[in-house]
């Protein structure tokens, strides 16, 4: 164990408070894979066709992936890399126990003593199930946390759109519970085709939108940044997508078992109020924002921000330019466009990744290496260098509200 305590602070103390991530994906059962994450077309079904195809990729993750039975228990987490050795590799959660508030700072490892947020990227060609994420009230009951998260659609990974890039959230404010209801009572005998109680909107890219938990919604069919709460808690209330039959255990599998035929207590996981608000994209659709600082060298905007959990920024650094920039928390990262310097690391966007490949284009930011500032260098002639940073609450810098786009 002490061994393992050496490295992590020789490579935290060696590369400035900053560490190097190894690529975490992870497989799903359902749906059918965007095959945008820039895996080698040979990977999709590299853990098996009983796993399903690789639809997502995990980072600045500290929890494991609720996947069924078939999933290691490491499934999910992120790795740090401290070498070109992936042998040497040691588990992000391991870090952040040893390390502590020396690497996520006092505020976050005094109420959490843990990073409590990870992102993904989230990759379906088709639309995913009409579902809510359990609050953390209904969460507790079943041993787990509640899940706020929060998309961005990124240009640089969405070449093409899916078969269907429509988002619904709720339903539509004149619909009533005990019509959801009526639906949800013939979950196993008929198709309910629940999302035509709802209302969709096209997913433009390059903006985002928050979804609280106890909100209803079927995402579309774009790869999706995804900063997220530390958990993953579902409750379906779509029983056929796409062809695809789910089975009544995607309704009830995080209630108590003595409530899982109890259909008031199902419609209860909805924040009702919030599913019919009749202004709901003006409530929870996020432009971005941009941060004041931009200059010719580099611009930076927010994707995510305006709730109490996530948040999230896209940094733009000008080809043949270098810039150090200064955050007020600590995060993760990931590159997805061009190739350069980050701090003491050489970073390149993936073009095409093997599953089990290490990957220059995702990092972990300490807090004090986040406050001294992180010089970043675009050492493309041609094409800008492009981040995604991903924080937790205590990022006092986020934008508190939706600025008026609708005005």
């Amino acid at each position: 164990m002490k061994k393992a305590s050496d490295t992590i602070r020789k490579t935290f103390d060696t590369h400035n408070g900053i560490f190097r991530l190894v690529p975490t994906f992870v497989p799903r059962r359902f749906g059918q894979p965007g095959h945008r994450l820039r895996l080698h077309p040979d990977d999709y079904f590299a853990l098996g066709t009983k796993r399903g195809a690789i639809k997502e990729r995990w980072f600045s993750s500290v929890i494991r992936a609720m996947n069924g039975p078939l999933a290691p228990e490491d499934e999910g987490m992120s790795y740090v890399a401290p070498s070109d050795d992936i042998a040497e590799k040691f588990l992000l959660r391991d870090a952040v126990q040893e390390l502590g508030a020396d690497l996520i700072g006092e505020t976050l490892w005094k109420q959490y003593h843990g990073w409590p947020m990870y992102s993904k990227f989230f990759d379906f060609g088709t639309p995913l199930f009409h579902h809510l994420h359990l609050t953390e009230a209904a969460a507790s009951l079943v041993g787990k946390l509640g899940k706020p998260e929060s998309y961005y659609f990124p240009r640089q990974l969405n070449n093409y759109p899916g078969e269907f890039p429509v988002t619904y959230f709720g339903y539509d404010p004149d619909v009533t519970l005990e019509e959801v209801k009526a639906r949800l009572l013939n979950y196993e005998n008929a198709d309910i085709r629940i999302t035509e109680l709802s209302r969709g909107y096209r997913v433009e890219l390059g903006t985002g939108w928050y979804t609280p938990p106890g909100v209803v919604h079927a995402p579309g069919s774009y790869l999706t940044y995804e900063p997220q709460w530390n958990s993953d808690v579902n409750s379906v209330h779509e029983n056929v997508t796409s062809g695809e039959v789910y089975p009544y255990e995607f309704l009830v599998e995080n209630c108590p078992d003595a409530r899982k035929l109890d259909i008031d207590y199902i419609l209860s996981l909805m924040d009702w109020p919030k599913n019919v608000d009749p202004h709901y994209k003006r409530t929870y659709f996020r432009p971005p924002v941009p941060v004041e600082t931009e200059t010719e060298d580099f611009s930076e905007s927010w994707v995510s921000y305006a709730n109490e959990y996530i948040c999230a920024k896209e940094l733009t650094v000008a080809p043949g330019r270098s810039v150090t920039v200064k955050d007020c928390a600590a995060y993760g990262c990931i590159v997805v466009q061009g190739h350069g310097k980050f701090d003491s690391y050489n970073t390149e966007a993936a073009i095409m990744l093997r599953f089990g490949q290490l990957s220059a284009d995702e990092f972990f930011v300490g807090e004090s290496a986040a406050k001294k500032g992180v010089r970043i260098v675009n050492e493309s002639r041609c094409e800008p260098l492009v981040l995604l940073k991903h924080f937790g609450p205590n990022n006092t810098e986020m934008p508190k509200s939706v600025p008026r786009w609708w005005a």
